[in-house]
């Protein structure tokens, strides 16, 4: 068969251009897949590239917060750094790029104690030398994961060399301020001594002139001397306690005393300087207070010396008064006058250092201004609290100031209020104008049972006692004139009263003469104590008649012994002055001008070479040898001398803080007495050296 002429290769062509048309339709298919596949490449690329970026971008944004913050970046697969920041590659004085795959570590200079965190972590400081000098920088240390399961160890730091320069600079002031402490206490304790050592010439010169026959105008002048010299020393003693407050230094006592018998020796001994200026200066202790409590006796002493002082100062009219009580679990201390008051503006003013309630140009009244600064010290010091506020009241009635103490202070232990007597059915009758003592005397026979009937003045008294009621005493205050009491006084006999008692200050009992003269059955001495009051006014048992004994001295009443007191001073004129209150006691004494020359003598008395001495006076601060160094020289030369008898030795000190009587009584000291000399504290140690026999002050 002829193939040109026969079906299949026309068959053939028509299947090749079959197969082709299909594999030409295929071709276009997947070129159009590989197209959109292209297309969709080209969106992933696009995104990732999208991705970078805003990876880059946060990276360089990461990057410059850390860089901006100035921390110090580093981290360590072993030894070799992986990654470090800028701050940290200039801590090696090399660039970034460097830093990487190094090993260099900053040479270390000093390096504080590390502190471990949770987790592992640590925390120290380091002082590393730079390029720029020594810096100390803040490292906290930790272990971070990082690709691959690996770990590395990172350390992020700060700069703390400002810190660091600023606590030494704290140390180093803490250090100045120390050291200027303990030279102002220094300073003090020599202001103290060089203060006290002339005003103990001056206030025992006094004593000693007063002592002498001297004329009425003589006697003021001597009185003023004293009061003066007095002043001065309480000016020392304001500066030098604040001073003592005011360094942390004052150690607080807490042990038993007696209130009541501490009211009353504030009491009296402020008096005097009261009724000085006419005015009057009451007490009264609450009924239902226990006298006995536990605390520092001497500082509360000092705060009522202030408060009562301050309240004097301020007063010319009227008076002040004291008022002890219990408020819930404090007992509270009221000092009221009646005193031009504090403006209340100045109230928590006046309780600062140096400021008083007047501080104009033109004030009257002296001093420090430390004295209510004190007060406030020390009863915080205590666990109280005081404050100042206007008296209640209308009028020149509610004129003045009140000083309020509160103070945590526990009774000791069973103590109770003591008992007042039982007056029921008693009615007193008061004559007085006293803006305070009055009252606290109606108070006080309230407390009994008793009734008392005020009478301010001399025509409401008379009325009283002319009316148709009857009473048992009758107090009248010579406050409202002598005639005019006398007066009453003859009354109260008319109407039948037992008891006529006159109050009179210690000034008007010397110019008052005999009370019983002037129709009175008694007298009361202001300020009127409220044992005095019960004493006087509570029925009294029948007199025994006294013993009578043979006059003249029996062997039975031994001769006053005549003491050698050895006197160590420096200086002349408080060496004039102990000699001669000791000529007064009847005692013989021996003056050594310096330490030196006190050892020698004492030395001659142990050695019986020498006057034997009964008791030795050291003063504290002498040349050649001080007291102490006498005293501790002293207690050794006897330590020899086994059979010898132990010599009293008495300090005389300026200083009278517990750190100098802690240092006299560790050299060896029996006692450390302060300047100004007290002469019942001497005669106390005379009496001691004595014994029994009392001791007597000759003219």
């Amino acid at each position: 068969m002829d193939l040109l002429s026969s079906p299949w290769p026309a068959l053939a062509v028509v299947a090749l251009a079959l197969f082709a048309g299909v594999a030409a339709v295929t071709l276009l298919r997947q070129r159009d897949r590989i197209v959109r596949q292209a297309a969709e490449l080209a969106g992933d690329v696009e995104q990732l590239n999208d991705r970078l970026w805003a990876l880059a971008d946060s990276e360089e944004h990461y990057r410059s917060l850390i860089e901006a913050q100035g921390d110090l970046i580093v981290r360590r697969d072993g030894p070799r750094i992986v990654y470090a920041n800028g701050a940290y590659a200039a801590l090696l004085g090399l660039n970034e790029a460097e830093v990487v795959g190094a090993v260099a570590v900053p040479r270390l200079v000093a390096c504080r104690p590390a502190l471990a965190l949770d987790g592992g972590a640590r925390v120290f400081d380091e002082c590393l030398a730079t390029p720029d000098g020594e810096r100390w920088i803040s490292w906290v240390e930790t272990v971070v994961p990082v690709a691959l399961g690996k770990t590395v160890l990172q350390r992020v730091g700060r700069d703390i060399t400002a810190r660091i320069a600023g606590e030494q600079e704290l140390v180093e002031a803490r250090a100045r301020a120390e050291s200027a402490n303990e030279a102002k206490s220094r300073f003090l304790a020599t202001v103290s001594h060089e203060f006290r050592t002339p005003l103990n010439g001056i206030l025992g010169m006094a004593d000693l002139l007063g002592d002498t026959g001297l004329d009425p105008e003589q006697k003021t002048y001597v009185r003023a001397l004293r009061t003066s010299g007095e002043a001065l020393l309480g000016l020392v003693d304001d500066i030098l306690d604040f001073a003592k407050v005011e360094a942390g230094k004052l150690e607080l006592a807490s042990e038993p005393f007696d209130l009541a018998l501490l009211l009353e020796t504030v009491s009296e001994l402020m008096a005097p300087r009261a009724q000085a200026k006419g005015i009057e200066l009451a007490a009264h202790l609450a009924p239902d207070l226990p006298t006995h409590l536990i605390g520092d006796r001497d500082r509360l002493r000092q705060i009522l010396l202030n408060l009562v002082g301050n309240a004097i100062k301020f007063t010319d009219q009227g008076g002040v008064g004291i008022r002890i009580g219990r408020d819930g679990g404090m007992v509270e201390i009221v000092v009221a006058d009646t005193g031009p008051g504090v403006p209340e503006d100045r109230r928590q003013a006046i309780f600062e250092e140096f400021e008083q309630a007047d501080d104009s140009a033109a004030r009257r009244h002296e001093g420090t201004g430390l004295g209510l600064t004190i007060v406030r010290r020390l009863a915080v010091l205590m666990g109280g609290s005081v404050g100042v506020e206007s008296r209640e009241g209308e009028g020149e009635a509610g004129k003045g100031a009140l000083f309020r103490v509160r103070l945590p202070l526990p009774v000791a232990g069973d103590a109770v209020a003591p008992a007042p007597p039982d007056w029921r059915g008693k009615r007193v009758l008061i004559v007085s104008g006293a803006p305070f003592g009055a009252g606290f005397l109606q108070e006080t026979i309230a407390a009994t049972g008793g009734v008392a009937m005020l009478a301010a003045d001399a025509a409401t008294g008379l009325s009283l006692l002319r009316s148709n009621a009857s009473y048992d005493a009758a107090l009248i205050d010579q406050a409202i004139g002598r005639e005019a009491a006398t007066i009453l006084a003859e009354a109260a006999r008319a109407a039948g009263v037992a008891d006529c008692l006159i109050m009179l200050s210690p000034l008007e009992r010397r110019q008052f003469g005999s009370p019983r003269d002037a129709g009175f059955t008694g007298f009361l001495v202001k300020p009127v104590r409220a044992r005095s009051l019960y004493e006087r006014l509570s029925p009294r048992p029948a007199p025994v008649a006294p013993v009578t004994e043979m006059s003249g001295p029996g062997p039975s009443q031994p001769l006053r012994p005549r003491l050698t007191v050895l006197v160590a001073e420096d200086n002349e004129i408080n060496a004039l002055l102990v000699t001669r209150t000791l000529e007064r006691f009847g005692c013989a004494a021996i003056w050594a001008r310096d330490g030196r020359e006190a050892l020698a003598a004492v030395s001659a008395c142990l050695d019986a070479t020498g006057p034997s001495f009964d008791l030795v006076l050291l003063d504290i601060r002498m040349p050649e040898l001080d007291g102490l160094a006498v005293a501790r020289a002293v207690r050794a030369m006897e330590r020899d001398r086994p059979g010898r008898a132990r010599l009293p030795l008495v300090a005389v000190s300026a200083n009278v803080a517990a750190g100098d009587r802690a240092a006299a009584f560790a050299a060896g000291m029996d006692d450390c007495l302060a300047k100004p000399l007290d002469r019942v504290a001497l005669q106390r140690w005379l009496d001691r050296v004595v014994g029994p026999r009392t001791l007597t002050l000759s003219a």
